[in-house]
């Protein structure tokens, strides 16, 4: 009985695990990807800027 209810306690604790490594990876991503958008937005206001005042 004992170790039955043992097994189902490290069966819930590695789905835990589980769910919150995985959540854990999908904030990174998610924060990266934010990162790199606000890079982008910035690359392209500087390359505007830099034409507009070249062609001034």
């Amino acid at each position: 009985m004992g170790r039955t209810i043992l097994m189902i306690l490290g069966v819930v604790l590695a789905v835990w695990l589980l769910f919150t490594v995985v959540g854990a990876i999908l904030s990174m991503l998610k924060f990266f990807f934010f990162i790199g958008l606000v890079a982008v937005v910035v690359v392209l206001a500087v390359t505007v800027v830099s034409k507009m005042s070249r062609s001034g």
